[in-house]
């Protein structure tokens, strides 16, 4: 008898020391609680436990990325930083500048770890690596599409399997679509580019295909007043104010999605991010293309990487590396691109069965993959919320007929090359 409670209390302590052992692993994630993608973390977190028995991952829903990026770095002033978090991949310079996070370098360091690093499509790492260091793993990315209602195109007269090449185009289109009643106010609009939320982004879809960077690779020089950026801003500017296509003044990004369900407009600017909401709501046919053209293809990267925080301890900085290797292995990039509509980050991912088989019945998935090939880096820089904001204030002061796009643009560069002066 005395055997046996002494191999139960061994038995207890071992128990005891191996729940001591377990490493918990804080993981911020930016989105509200509840909704179907904090069930689908949900579950993978409880099979990644199951498949990892020594570490536990605790999701932290912790609002829009504006504030995540507030709550990790106020976490990480006051000694308790999260162990790893989804930021935006724009954050990179300002969680560098902070001192707030580890480069994936200095933690996966083995061969495979390495391959790992350098499976993921090389338009995602241009704002997950700077000065030969990896700092972030793309996870949920994106780039911006162009939508539109084919059965709203068919009533125009346009052809419903085709969606605008080019800027031209895309005017033409707008004006054919764009309907308005006996008074003159506009039911359908021909085209909308949200321009609350993420300003600057959406810019970034006109300006790259006019042949234009917004900011250096440093993220310490912006190029604000550029002829092609001026160019770019007027055009958005005219598609409300002169041709009455879109509305005047400020878009919103949150409702543009419902306005496209409702056939309150016929085409849409926003991230391949809504894909899967756009085919769960949309009760019409509808297509998906790359952005229109000027002087090339192309549209700016988005979305968001796992980090590591740097004051983590070592065992928890190392468990949140295996976390974020295991949630982005081909078969759950795929699955996480289907469910959610994010671009699966690595070209293997879109070989998987599931993949190939979910792009046959559904080509449309594939088209921000496709435009990877033209995008380019989403606008990032030192002290990055405060150049956004310049750059988001310009814009806005143009699309509103507060200011001319070229006195926007030159009042932005002045403001921004003052406040990055000091990182040049």
């Amino acid at each position: 008898m005395k055997k046996m409670w002494r191999w139960m209390a061994a038995a207890f302590a071992a128990a005891g020391l191996a729940a001591m052992a377990d490493t918990e692993v804080t993981f911020y994630y930016p989105v509200a609680v509840g909704g179907p993608i904090t069930k689908i973390i949900d579950g993978y977190v409880e099979q990644f436990q199951k498949e990892n028995p020594g570490i536990t991952v605790k999701p932290v829903y912790s609002g829009t990325y504006q504030d995540s990026i507030v709550k990790a770095l106020t976490a990480h002033k006051g000694g308790t930083p999260p162990t790893t978090a989804i930021l935006l991949s724009t954050d990179m310079f300002t969680l560098i500048d902070e001192d707030a996070i580890v480069p994936f370098n200095e933690l996966a360091t083995s061969a495979e770890d390495m391959a790992w690093i350098k499976s993921f499509y090389p338009a995602f790492m241009a704002n997950s690596q700077t000065g030969g260091k990896t700092w972030g793993i793309p996870f949920q990315r994106s780039t911006i599409v162009l939508y539109w209602n084919k059965e709203l195109f068919k009533e125009a007269g346009l052809d419903p399997n085709r969606a605008p090449a080019n800027w031209d185009e895309m005017l033409a289109y707008a004006q054919k679509l764009t309907r308005r009643d006996a008074s003159g106010n506009a039911t359908q609009w021909g085209v909308q580019i949200p321009s609350s939320g993420f300003p600057y982004w959406l810019f970034q879809g006109l300006t790259t295909p006019n042949g234009v960077e917004l900011m250096n690779a440093a993220g310490t020089e912006t190029y604000f007043d550029k002829p092609q950026v001026i160019e770019a801003l007027q055009f958005w500017t005219d598609l409300g104010r002169k041709h009455k296509v879109m509305p005047a003044g400020v878009v919103e990004w949150g409702t543009t999605p419902k306005d496209f369900f409702e056939k309150k407009v016929a085409m849409m600017w926003t991230t391949t991010g809504n894909l899967t909401n756009v085919k769960s709501n949309a009760k019409f046919d509808f297509g998906v293309a790359m952005l229109p053209a000027k002087v090339r293809r192309g549209s700016p990267t988005g979305g968001g990487n796992f980090y590591v925080f740097k004051k983590a301890p070592k065992d928890q900085q190392l468990a949140a590396v295996k976390f974020a290797k295991w949630m982005t292995q081909p078969e759950r990039a795929a699955q996480w691109g289907i469910d959610t509509g994010y671009v699966a980050v690595r070209p293997d991912a879109w070989k998987t069965a599931k993949m190939e088989e979910y792009v046959k019945g559904f080509p449309v998935a594939a088209v921000a993959r496709d435009q990877l090939e033209f995008s380019v880096a989403e606008f990032s820089t030192h002290d990055n919320q405060h150049v956004t904001k310049v750059l988001n204030d310009g814009i806005q002061a143009a699309l509103t007929g507060a200011k001319t796009p070229e006195q926007a643009m030159k009042d932005a560069q002045a403001e921004a090359m003052r406040i990055l002066r000091s990182y040049k």
